[in-house]
């Protein structure tokens, strides 16, 4: 199967996941993590929004292994539209906008080095897209969503940048256990898979 020839039906998971996870991310990022370690307070520092947000680079990097990345692209434009659409109904405004806007610029960015690495060692195409879509999403979402609200959004901006770092890392093992489950073609880059 060509990166031309794939059928739109195969994306409508991965682009309905995309959306769930934006819509979750955009409701679960108003809940800081309300728990003490020791002294410090985690709340300060991370919210559950930094939990599910790093799945949709799972999703946006599985979709870039077994259908290349025009089919990545599609996947994060239709997960924008309804993400966005359904965070408009069901989060705040000033929230949604923000995602809709980091969401975008990281995926595609997450896509365009996934697909510049796709022919490294298996681990490095979706961890170092990943990191940089990350850093990316950190910046942009935190600064348009809560700069002047008087919240502790720098921290929780880093502590959302460490977590998503943590968990790209522990969803690497997913990654690879989804490449061995979906048939890619040599084409899409199944030998580095």
């Amino acid at each position: 199967m060509s990166e031309g020839t794939f059928s739109l039906g195969r994306l409508v998971p991965a682009a309905f996941a995309m959306g769930i996870v934006i819509l979750a991310s955009n409701i679960l990022v108003e809940y800081p993590v309300q728990a003490m370690i020791g002294s410090f307070n985690v709340a300060d520092w991370v919210t559950y929004g930094a939990l599910s947000y790093p799945v949709a680079f799972l999703v946006t990097d599985t979709t870039n292994r077994v259908f290349g990345a025009a089919a990545a692209r599609k996947v994060v434009i239709f997960g924008f539209v309804l993400g966005v659409i359904l965070s408009l109904i069901l989060a705040d405004m000033r929230i949604a906008a923000a995602s809709g806007t980091a969401f975008l610029v990281a995926q595609l960015l997450d896509v365009f080095v996934f697909d510049k690495l796709r022919r490294q060692t298996w681990w490095k195409a979706p961890f170092l897209s990943s990191l940089a879509g990350s850093a990316l999403d950190t910046v942009l979402f935190f600064s348009i969503a809560f700069a002047g609200t008087g919240l502790p959004w720098q921290s929780w901006a880093f502590g959302d940048f460490v977590i998503k770092l943590i968990l790209a890392g522990l969803l690497l093992p997913v990654f690879r256990a989804l490449m061995a489950l979906i048939p890619s073609t040599p084409q899409n880059g199944a030998a580095a898979a």
